[in-house]
Protein backbone atom coordinates (compact mmCIF):
# COMPACT_ATOMS: atom_id res chain seq x y z
CA UNK A 1 0.00 0.00 0.00
CA UNK A 2 1.28 3.24 -1.04
CA UNK A 3 1.83 5.97 1.85
CA UNK A 4 -0.50 8.11 0.28
CA UNK A 5 -3.20 6.01 0.13
CA UNK A 6 -2.28 5.43 4.36
CA UNK A 7 -2.88 8.82 4.27
CA UNK A 8 -6.30 8.92 2.64
CA UNK A 9 -7.31 5.30 4.79
CA UNK A 10 -6.66 7.52 7.50
CA UNK A 11 -8.62 11.05 6.17
CA UNK A 12 -11.50 8.66 5.93
CA UNK A 13 -11.55 7.48 9.35
CA UNK A 14 -11.34 10.84 10.59
CA UNK A 15 -14.35 12.04 8.60
CA UNK A 16 -16.29 9.10 9.56
CA UNK A 17 -15.45 8.82 13.41
CA UNK A 18 -16.15 13.25 13.43
CA UNK A 19 -19.20 12.89 11.09
CA UNK A 20 -20.80 10.07 13.33
CA UNK A 21 -20.49 12.00 16.17
CA UNK A 22 -21.69 15.50 15.07
CA UNK A 23 -24.32 13.66 13.52
CA UNK A 24 -25.26 11.50 16.66
CA UNK A 25 -24.98 14.97 18.99
CA UNK A 26 -27.17 16.67 16.68
CA UNK A 27 -29.81 14.58 16.13
CA UNK A 28 -30.06 14.08 19.95
CA UNK A 29 -30.58 17.54 20.31
CA UNK A 30 -32.63 17.90 17.57
CA UNK A 31 -35.22 15.79 18.70
CA UNK A 32 -36.52 18.18 20.74
CA UNK A 33 -38.32 19.55 17.69
CA UNK A 34 -37.57 23.09 18.54
CA UNK A 35 -37.09 25.43 15.67
CA UNK A 36 -33.91 27.87 16.09
CA UNK A 37 -33.90 30.86 13.97
CA UNK A 38 -30.74 31.40 11.93
CA UNK A 39 -31.84 35.08 11.20
CA UNK A 40 -29.69 36.89 13.59
CA UNK A 41 -26.64 35.11 11.73
CA UNK A 42 -27.12 37.48 9.13
CA UNK A 43 -28.21 36.55 5.21
CA UNK A 44 -24.66 37.13 4.04
CA UNK A 45 -22.95 35.78 6.91
CA UNK A 46 -24.91 32.53 6.98
CA UNK A 47 -24.40 32.21 2.74
CA UNK A 48 -20.46 33.03 3.51
CA UNK A 49 -20.20 30.23 5.98
CA UNK A 50 -22.45 27.72 4.15
CA UNK A 51 -20.06 28.23 0.78
CA UNK A 52 -16.68 27.99 2.86
CA UNK A 53 -17.73 25.21 4.30
CA UNK A 54 -18.89 23.25 0.98
CA UNK A 55 -15.73 24.82 -1.05
CA UNK A 56 -13.54 22.63 2.31
CA UNK A 57 -16.10 19.20 1.85
CA UNK A 58 -15.75 19.48 -2.20
CA UNK A 59 -11.89 19.68 -1.87
CA UNK A 60 -11.09 17.06 0.87
CA UNK A 61 -13.69 14.65 -1.06
CA UNK A 62 -11.85 15.43 -4.33
CA UNK A 63 -8.28 14.65 -2.69
CA UNK A 64 -9.83 11.15 -1.18
CA UNK A 65 -11.35 10.28 -4.80
CA UNK A 66 -8.04 11.42 -6.61
CA UNK A 67 -5.65 13.40 -4.87
CA UNK A 68 -4.14 14.14 -8.01
CA UNK A 69 -6.62 15.91 -9.00
CA UNK A 70 -5.33 18.76 -6.61
CA UNK A 71 -1.51 17.87 -6.87
CA UNK A 72 -1.70 21.59 -7.77
CA UNK A 73 -2.56 22.90 -4.18
CA UNK A 74 0.35 20.08 -2.36
CA UNK A 75 2.70 20.97 -0.34
CA UNK A 76 5.71 18.84 0.81
CA UNK A 77 4.80 18.28 4.68
CA UNK A 78 6.89 15.03 6.26
CA UNK A 79 5.48 11.79 6.64
CA UNK A 80 6.17 12.06 10.64
CA UNK A 81 4.51 15.22 10.78
CA UNK A 82 1.60 13.93 8.43
CA UNK A 83 0.92 10.91 11.00
CA UNK A 84 1.13 13.05 13.68
CA UNK A 85 -1.69 15.30 12.68
CA UNK A 86 -3.92 11.65 11.90
CA UNK A 87 -3.07 11.91 16.38
CA UNK A 88 -4.09 15.35 16.67
CA UNK A 89 -7.06 15.10 14.91
CA UNK A 90 -7.70 11.71 16.84
CA UNK A 91 -7.77 14.16 20.05
CA UNK A 92 -9.76 16.82 18.63
CA UNK A 93 -12.47 13.67 17.47
CA UNK A 94 -12.13 13.06 21.49
CA UNK A 95 -12.64 16.68 22.49
CA UNK A 96 -15.38 17.05 20.18
CA UNK A 97 -16.80 13.86 21.53
CA UNK A 98 -16.85 15.28 25.22
CA UNK A 99 -17.81 18.81 24.51
CA UNK A 100 -20.91 17.53 22.34
CA UNK A 101 -21.30 14.94 25.17
CA UNK A 102 -21.36 17.65 27.95
CA UNK A 103 -23.15 20.22 25.72
CA UNK A 104 -26.18 17.64 25.55
CA UNK A 105 -29.53 19.37 24.13
CA UNK A 106 -28.47 22.73 24.16
CA UNK A 107 -26.74 22.26 20.56
CA UNK A 108 -27.64 24.40 18.10
CA UNK A 109 -25.34 25.11 14.81
CA UNK A 110 -26.13 28.64 15.25
CA UNK A 111 -25.89 31.96 17.43
CA UNK A 112 -29.58 31.07 19.12
CA UNK A 113 -29.41 29.12 22.83
CA UNK A 114 -32.71 27.14 22.49
CA UNK A 115 -35.10 28.22 25.10
CA UNK A 116 -34.39 25.22 27.68
CA UNK A 117 -30.88 26.03 27.76
CA UNK A 118 -28.72 25.65 31.08
CA UNK A 119 -25.18 27.31 31.45
CA UNK A 120 -22.88 24.40 30.81
CA UNK A 121 -19.17 25.32 32.66
CA UNK A 122 -17.89 21.71 33.14
CA UNK A 123 -16.21 19.00 31.29
CA UNK A 124 -14.02 21.02 28.48
CA UNK A 125 -15.94 24.02 29.48
CA UNK A 126 -14.46 24.67 32.37
CA UNK A 127 -11.31 25.39 30.66
CA UNK A 128 -12.75 27.55 27.76
CA UNK A 129 -15.85 28.92 26.84
CA UNK A 130 -16.17 27.55 23.42
CA UNK A 131 -14.16 24.19 23.42
CA UNK A 132 -16.20 22.81 19.86
CA UNK A 133 -14.90 25.58 17.47
CA UNK A 134 -11.10 24.25 19.54
CA UNK A 135 -11.72 20.07 18.58
CA UNK A 136 -13.02 22.07 15.11
CA UNK A 137 -9.95 23.84 14.40
CA UNK A 138 -7.43 20.89 15.75
CA UNK A 139 -9.25 18.54 13.25
CA UNK A 140 -9.65 21.16 10.32
CA UNK A 141 -5.63 22.27 10.74
CA UNK A 142 -4.99 18.33 10.67
CA UNK A 143 -6.77 17.54 7.91
CA UNK A 144 -4.63 20.56 6.36
CA UNK A 145 -1.44 18.32 7.05
CA UNK A 146 -2.47 14.95 6.76
CA UNK A 147 -3.36 15.96 2.71
CA UNK A 148 -0.56 18.31 2.79
CA UNK A 149 -2.97 20.45 0.34
CA UNK A 150 -3.12 23.99 0.77
CA UNK A 151 -6.68 24.42 -0.90
CA UNK A 152 -7.90 22.75 2.19
CA UNK A 153 -5.79 24.55 4.39
CA UNK A 154 -6.76 27.30 2.86
CA UNK A 155 -10.71 26.48 3.09
CA UNK A 156 -10.11 25.38 6.68
CA UNK A 157 -8.42 28.60 7.70
CA UNK A 158 -11.73 30.44 6.08
CA UNK A 159 -14.13 28.60 7.93
CA UNK A 160 -12.49 28.97 11.05
CA UNK A 161 -12.19 32.88 10.74
CA UNK A 162 -15.98 32.56 10.00
CA UNK A 163 -16.61 31.15 12.92
CA UNK A 164 -14.13 33.13 15.07
CA UNK A 165 -16.00 36.03 13.18
CA UNK A 166 -19.23 34.55 14.80
CA UNK A 167 -18.38 33.84 18.39
CA UNK A 168 -18.82 37.46 19.64
CA UNK A 169 -22.44 37.53 18.75
CA UNK A 170 -22.92 34.23 19.82
CA UNK A 171 -21.18 35.42 23.63
CA UNK A 172 -23.75 38.50 23.55
CA UNK A 173 -26.64 35.87 23.00
CA UNK A 174 -25.55 33.70 25.77
CA UNK A 175 -25.22 36.95 28.17
CA UNK A 176 -29.18 37.62 26.81
CA UNK A 177 -29.86 34.05 27.76
CA UNK A 178 -27.94 33.96 31.36
CA UNK A 179 -26.77 37.03 32.65
CA UNK A 180 -24.43 37.63 35.39
CA UNK A 181 -24.06 33.90 35.13
CA UNK A 182 -22.42 33.95 32.11
CA UNK A 183 -20.34 36.85 32.70
CA UNK A 184 -18.96 35.65 35.51
CA UNK A 185 -18.28 32.18 33.58
CA UNK A 186 -16.86 34.51 30.66
CA UNK A 187 -14.26 36.19 33.39
CA UNK A 188 -12.45 33.34 34.55
CA UNK A 189 -12.66 31.27 31.30
CA UNK A 190 -10.72 31.94 28.25
CA UNK A 191 -12.97 32.07 24.69
CA UNK A 192 -10.53 29.42 22.64
CA UNK A 193 -7.60 29.30 24.85
CA UNK A 194 -7.37 28.42 29.08
CA UNK A 195 -6.86 31.32 30.78
CA UNK A 196 -3.28 31.04 32.99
Amino acid sequence: MSEELSFRIALLMIILVTTSIAVYFRHKADSQKEKVSYVQEGLLFRIALRLSTFALVISVFIYLIDPSIVSWASFSVPFKIRWMSVGIAGLGSILMFLTLKRLGKNLTDTVITRSNARLVTDGPYRWVRHPYYVATALIMISVCFVTANWLIGASSLLVLALLIIRTPTEEAFLIKRFGQEYLDYQSRTGMFFPRL
